[in-house]
């Protein structure tokens, strides 16, 4: 398989990353500090534990670790792509 321009690779990888990053921004900021007192009232409880407590404490690990599996693949698909996947 023919290597594309590093160039067009870099930036779909550049895009990627920032549109994760954002996304885990939004988890762990947004879910677990901003709309923590809104979560408490209105989503229901967790393990015993207020919704927005949950996503503060558990929720943003794991939304973290989803993250990183979501870019381990799409990553893998980015380098196959773009020729330089490490299969034969």
């Amino acid at each position: 398989m023919e290597v594309d321009h590093p160039r067009a690779h870099r930036r779909a990888c550049l895009k990627i990353t920032l549109c994760l990053l954002a996304v885990w921004f939004s988890i762990s900021f947004g879910a677990g500090i901003l709309l923590r007192d809104w979560l408490d009232a209105h989503a229901p409880m967790v393990g015993g534990a207020p919704f927005g407590f949950w996503m503060a404490q558990q929720g943003s690990i794991l939304g973290f670790v989803l993250i990183l599996i979501i870019f381990a693949c799409l990553m893998n698909r980015l380098d196959r792509k773009h020729g330089y996947s490490e299969e034969s």
